[in-house]
């Protein structure tokens, strides 16, 4: 199945330190190709030499999607969305898919069934696809650094519960959407997971020491330069705030935040 499973680093616009976004293409006579985020001469070839019967993507984030459409047009695939989601893929791809899927799903590959797995919390669409003993994991993790998990799009607490639910699986290597092939999942996974509770924590502390609008909390919960990231820290310190909320640790009316 290993060898089944190739994959393309496209450079596209992203945040991501890579400044690039992987492609995947399972199988080869009856393929599927996953995050086509740009052409180039590379995927091209790729696609070129493989009968591409199915695409699809981890989630419709911009520098994910955006040869979706050549792509499509190029191979007659199969183009697939998450159900409940097709108007935001369409939106993302300019492309209307052709079916859907959910939990479970599995697509027809000639290297063997590939299962969807629901993922969401960096984006509210985010899936991942079992392949084998492998999953490609999109933007769920990371072999270095950690997910932008950011409000209004992101959902710590699904995020928190798709990194859980993977690690449960106990794949033996994910394939993710930037940066290289992660080999040691558990101990991946369970970093992603602490590094997101010891976040949690430090914003925890922060309103109980005082602080009561977003920005107080940035600047007592990151003990980093923001330059740059700083309004993806702030996205997250909301995404923090909003679970801590919903949980009953914190009371947050949009404005101002105080302990509970």
């Amino acid at each position: 199945m290993r060898e089944r499973v190739r994959r393309v680093s496209a450079p596209v616009a992203t945040r991501a330190p890579t400044g690039a976004t992987n492609a995947y293409l399972v199988g080869d006579r009856a393929a599927l190709l996953v995050d086509p985020a740009a052409r180039t001469d590379e995927l091209d070839a790729l696609v070129a030499g493989a009968t591409v019967e199915h695409v699809a993507v981890t989630h419709t984030h911009l520098d994910h999607v955006g040869a979706v459409a050549d792509y499509a047009a190029e191979t007659g695939a199969t183009v697939w969305a998450r159900r409940w989601r097709e108007e935001r893929f369409e939106r993302a791809t300019g492309v209307e898919p052709d079916r859907t899927f959910v939990e479970g799903t599995e697509i027809d590959t000639d290297a063997g069934a590939v299962t969807i797995f629901d993922t969401p919390g960096h984006a509210v669409d985010h899936v991942a696809f079992g392949v084998g003993d492998g999953v490609l994991c999109g933007d769920l993790a990371v072999a270095e650094g950690s997910v932008v998990v950011g409000a209004p799009e992101g959902d710590m607490r699904a995020y928190l519960t798709a990194l859980r639910r993977l690690r449960a699986k106990r794949p033996s290597r994910l394939l993710p959407g930037h940066g290289p092939e992660i080999t040691d999942p558990s101990a991946t996974l369970e970093r992603l997971i602490r590094h997101r509770l010891d976040r949690e924590a430090k914003v925890r502390e922060a309103v109980r020491d005082g602080a009561t609008t977003i920005d107080d909390v940035l600047a007592a919960a990151y003990e980093k330069d923001l330059t740059g990231v700083e309004d993806l820290a702030r996205a997250t310190v909301v995404a923090h705030v909003e679970k801590l909320t919903h949980e009953g640790r914190v009371a947050w009316n949009d404005e101002r935040v105080r302990s509970l």
